[in-house]
């Protein structure tokens, strides 16, 4: 085997490894020592190819975005009305993380529960993800007859705005709760009737 090829192999090895281990637990609890000891890599191969906790954890983050906007890229979602196009998007979300689970825990712990001393690298991740989000609510926003006095570009704002809330209050609320994951689907029930009620807050009912 050729040595590019080997390190290649052990690369993905350890990112395999550490999505396992990030996908299961949050960043304080995931460790580099759980890795070694459960999927046999040794710790100078991880610092090797990672400069530190820091940067293995923040590449499986990138990796969970990069496959979750994409899978919803090739969706064609644009239904006949806005808040099917909008349950098409959410329901997408969920079968993605059911075929995906360690990533669904990566995904909402970067959500929910984000390292305080990452949030500006998590932020950068996000980009495209969130400009995705962006790019459908404009798509959507525009064939939408809006209340007077609201803009698109307006209607827009608001729709992030109020979404960041939410998520704001699941953050607040996921430190009290001790079952992630059954927070994870509270979270992921609640989210549409929230969405629902900030469409029906500025469009006209016609």
């Amino acid at each position: 085997m050729k040595k590019e090829e080997k390190t290649k192999q052990t690369y993905q090895k350890i990112l395999h490894a550490a999505i396992m281990e990030f996908g299961t637990k949050n960043y304080e609890n995931a460790s580099l020592n759980s890795i070694c000891q459960n999927y046999q890599i040794s710790k100078g191969l991880i610092y090797h190819n990672f400069r530190n906790k820091d940067d293995l954890y923040l590449c499986c983050v990138r990796i969970c975005f990069q496959e979750l906007t994409q899978y919803l890229k090739d969706l064609d979602y644009q239904a006949a009305t806005m808040k099917d196009s909008i349950q098409i998007l959410l329901q997408a979300r969920q079968q993605f993380f059911k075929e995906y689970p360690y990533y669904a825990n990566i995904f909402f712990n970067t959500i929910l529960q984000p390292p305080r001393h990452l949030q500006k690298e998590i932020k950068e991740i996000r980009r495209k993800f969130d400009c995705f989000y962006k790019e459908c609510y404009e798509k959507l926003l525009s064939k939408a007859t809006l209340r007077e006095g609201i803009s698109l570009d307006m209607a827009i704002e608001y729709f992030i705005i109020f979404q960041e809330m939410f998520n704001c209050y699941f953050q607040c609320k996921s430190y009290e709760n001790e079952d992630f994951h059954s927070f994870i689907k509270n979270h992921e029930l609640n989210i549409a009737p929230v969405l629902d009620i900030m469409l029906y807050g500025i469009t006209d009912k016609k």
